[in-house]
């Protein structure tokens, strides 16, 4: 797999990529990324990538001269994508999605935003990762590469670990435990300790449903709700312990989010 990262700030994406499960592909050849600095293409002493806003207002934006130079030089894997709170929302599907091309393309604003033209004549699709905005698009297109490249195939090592996420099938995870099995008092639920890999795995289901119906009843919804055999599972294990722990934030009282 081919990536290219188009960034004002090359160190800090570089940087960043030579750690952990993503250095480990890079290293073993299982993917390739390439990481543009915007400024190479600046043709003024200062290397100045942006300027200010026709019609005025606060900020400076990205002007498009550089942009389209930067990557018309290297001839980028497509799709190219604009990192940009108005894009597509990014999700696991869509990670999955591009987990399966050949390469991919991300172009990193920064300031007020992007000229439009870039958006217009340049990219392919425009990506966000949530509706929040950050100083520019280096994180969000961090979190897509990592998110992509750890389901390309031999990168995790252990398939299945991708199998049994959060989102695989529009649920989240359940609930993990480690050694030791008791700590301070709270105790790992036995059916984990049973050796009883059919148990293990109904359990495991009932969480993941209990989690997603508490937490992100959306996702539920998306998937056309709970079905008979779902619900059945659900009422065998509601009154366990352990079910379902923590609460979402939407939920909390004010003494938590003060």
């Amino acid at each position: 797999m081919r990536i290219a990262v188009f960034t004002i700030f090359p160190d800090l994406v570089r940087a960043w990529l030579d750690a952990g499960l993503i250095g480990r592909a890079l290293r073993t050849e299982l993917i390739e990324v390439q990481v543009h600095d915007l400024r190479s293409a600046a043709t003024d002493p200062h290397r100045s990538v942006d300027d200010t806003t026709f019609g005025g207002g606060a900020g400076m934006v990205l002007a498009p001269g550089p942009i389209f130079d930067a990557v018309e030089a290297v001839n980028p894997a497509r799709p190219l994508f604009l990192l940009d709170p108005a894009g597509q929302r990014f999700d696991q599907p869509m990670a999955e999605q591009l987990a399966r091309v050949e390469g991919f393309s991300l172009l990193s604003g920064r300031y007020e935003g992007i000229d439009q033209r870039v958006a217009d004549h340049l990219v392919d699709a425009e990506l966000s990762i949530g509706d929040f905005v950050l100083a520019g698009g280096e994180v969000a297109a961090l979190a897509v590469v990592e998110a992509v490249v750890r389901l390309v195939p031999e990168v995790m090592g252990n398939e299945a670990s991708a199998e049994q996420e959060s989102f695989t099938e529009g649920l989240l995870e359940y609930p993990q435990y480690t050694r030791p099995a008791d700590f301070r008092g709270w105790v790992v639920p036995a059916v984990l300790r049973s050796g009883n890999h059919g148990e293990i795995a109904r359990w495991r289901r009932a969480q993941s449903l209990a989690r997603t119906r508490a937490r992100r009843p959306d996702l539920l919804a998306a998937r056309g709700g709970l079905t008979e055999d779902e619900r059945q599972l659900l009422a065998e294990y509601a009154d366990q312990p352990g079910t379902c722990h923590g609460a979402r934030v939407e939920d909390a009282g004010p003494e938590l989010l003060s």
